[in-house]
């Protein structure tokens, strides 16, 4: 298949303005703008054809050059990635299949991306399909710690049999009651912000206005459950190094010692 990956970026973040421009030391000490560390991320992934920045901000097309990375610049009235994602399809030659690879998620390993290149590969009905990784208990707690304290730590998913979402959250899901973390590996599964849809499907997401539930837990992926669009989940080995986004001023410790971990320069 023809893959393409975009990386939607914008520069008003609602928890963390300009996070794309925020520099981040990596193993060898050298700081790169977050942006610039997700491209180089998107690019170790095998089986793709372009990788490509989806922005409507001047100051991040300008932060790419470093990069070498093609831009595509798209309306500011785009309300997520995934709606930049639809609009920038009409600037691409006919992919089969395009990844959001989200800008805030630099440490995604490219074998996450090649799995679900392989799911939609083998299902040609699938429309849209996401990554997820099972947490340990410790892990669970740590993210306990950050809801007690105010702050997003995760979004977690629930499935179906066959693999197919029934539910994104903010909070953590499902439930955990009395004893449910006594062993080293808890029921909690993370959801990873990465994306492969075929443009069927953000034809679709596009020509569908914003639900109650996608606003209020402020994650895209919810209008296609609104609307009855199968979302595959595919499971993922969870990597040797903590797996965080950039989504508060907070995380640049943890993600830059990350990528110490993962001897990312």
């Amino acid at each position: 298949m023809n893959s393409v990956i975009l990386i939607p970026a914008r520069y008003q973040s609602s928890r963390y303005p300009g996070k794309p421009l925020v520099p981040l030391k990596g193993a060898g000490g050298m700081a790169k703008p977050l942006i610039q560390r997700s491209v180089e991320a998107a690019r170790r992934v095998s089986g793709v054809s372009g990788v490509f920045v989806v922005t409507d901000d001047h100051r991040i097309a300008e932060a790419c050059g470093p990069a070498k990375v093609g831009v595509i610049m798209t309306s500011p009235e785009c309300r997520n990635g995934t709606e930049r994602c639809a609009e920038a399809v009409a600037s691409l030659h006919e992919p089969d299949l395009v990844i959001n690879f989200q800008g805030d998620a630099l440490l995604t390993p490219a074998g996450f991306v090649e799995a679900l290149i392989a799911r939609m590969d083998q299902d040609s009905d699938a429309l849209v399909a996401t990554p997820a990784i099972r947490l340990t208990s410790d892990e669970v707690r740590s993210l306990q710690a950050e809801e007690a304290a105010g702050r997003v730590g995760g979004t977690s998913v629930v499935s179906t049999n066959d693999g197919h979402a029934l539910y994104f959250s903010k909070r953590l899901i499902p439930h955990l009651p009395a004893g449910a973390l006594n062993g080293e590996t808890s029921p909690v599964r993370l959801h990873v912000g990465v994306y492969a849809y075929r443009p069927r499907a953000l034809e679709l997401y596009a020509s569908m206005p914003p639900t109650k539930l996608e606003t209020l837990e402020v994650l895209e992926q919810l209008r296609f459950l609104a609307a009855g669009v199968p979302v595959a989940v595919v499971d993922v080995a969870t990597p040797p190094f903590a797996l965080r986004e950039l989504n508060n001023p907070e995380d640049v410790g943890p993600i830059e010692q990350a990528l110490r971990e993962a001897g990312l320069e």
